[in-house]
C-alpha cells in the first residue's frame, strides 16, 4: 500500500469518526472528510465547538473510515492515527464555508468567522477488514 490508497479510500467513504480526548476521556464523533491529498487529511470544525477546544489542548486524534457495505464480508476501514495541525489560510477557509453553507442556514448565521482547518499530516494509517480479525499484528502499517 501506499499513501494514494489511503487517499482514495478516505476520498470515496468521506463520513468518518474523529476521536479526541477531553482529560483521560475518550471523545468520539462524526466528522466530514474536507479532503485528503499528499500533505495530509483535511478536517473542518468551528472554534466555539468542544471539538475544537479538545484538539487544541491535546492534539492526538484516530480517525476512522468506513466503506459501509451492503455485504459485510466486503466491510472495510481505513485507521488513521496520528496529531492536528491547524492550518491558518484565508483561501482555503473560505473554500470549506463556501462548500458547507447550508450549515449557515441551520445556525442562522455567518459561521465563516468561526471556521477552523486541521489536518492529519503526519501519523499512521492502515486498513482493516473482517479477515483480519485474528491477524492484527500482520497488518501492513504506513508511516506518513
Amino acid at each position: 500500500m501506499n499513501i494514494n490508497d489511503y487517499i482514495s479510500f478516505a476520498s470515496a467513504n468521506p463520513v468518518c469518526y474523529l476521536a479526541t480526548c477531553e482529560g483521560d476521556q475518550p471523545r468520539v464523533r462524526t466528522v466530514l472528510l474536507f479532503f485528503a491529498d499528499k500533505t495530509g487529511f483535511y478536517f473542518g470544525t468551528l472554534s466555539p465547538k468542544d471539538m475544537s477546544k479538545q484538539l487544541h489542548l491535546n492534539p492526538k486524534v484516530e480517525v476512522c473510515f468506513y466503506n459501509n457495505p451492503h455485504n459485510q464480508a466486503q466491510a472495510k476501514q481505513l485507521r488513521l492515527t496520528g496529531t492536528v495541525e491547524f492550518v491558518d489560510d484565508p483561501k482555503l477557509i473560505h473554500r470549506l464555508h463556501k462548500e458547507r453553507l447550508d450549515l449557515d442556514d441551520i445556525s442562522g448565521r455567518n459561521l465563516e468567522p468561526f471556521s477552523e482547518i486541521f489536518k492529519v499530516s503526519a501519523g499512521d494509517v492502515h486498513f482493516w477488514s473482517l479477515s483480519d480479525v485474528m491477524n492484527e499484528e500482520n497488518i501492513e502499517h504506513l508511516t506518513f
